[in-house]
């Protein structure tokens, strides 16, 4: 039994972590709410550069497109068809959402190598 003792007499000195803060440590460790909030404003970004292109930009280029319906424009080649058309608006999207990451990213490695001095 004195044992016993003594082992309860070293759990009681020691830290009690439940399982929720073992969860909040996770999270912060983890940086799981950052990374949240990052997926959000993309999910936010790719609506808004979608809109951009098919309420904007496209409605610029249909004009140039044979039959003025660029969703819905393609090629035929034999028995292919090709939706070039809405091909063309989600190229166009890439490039937008690709060039947006681009500039962050370099604003924030900027940043990094700033603090590094």
């Amino acid at each position: 039994m004195p044992n016993l003792e003594k082992i309860r007499k070293l759990r009681e000195k020691m830290p009690k972590i439940g399982v929720l803060q073992e969860f909040k440590d996770f999270l912060k460790e983890y940086k799981v709410v950052g990374i949240a909030v990052a997926f959000i404003m993309a999910a936010a970004a790719t609506t808004l550069v979608q809109s951009l292109v098919n309420n904007i930009i496209m409605p610029l280029i249909t004009p140039f497109i044979p039959k003025g319906e660029w969703q819905v424009a393609t090629l035929t080649l034999g028995p292919f068809v090709f939706g070039w058309g809405s091909f063309l608006g989600a190229l166009i999207n890439f490039i937008i959402l690709a060039f947006v990451v681009f500039m962050i990213a370099k604003m924030i490695l900027k940043e990094e190598k700033v603090a590094k001095k």
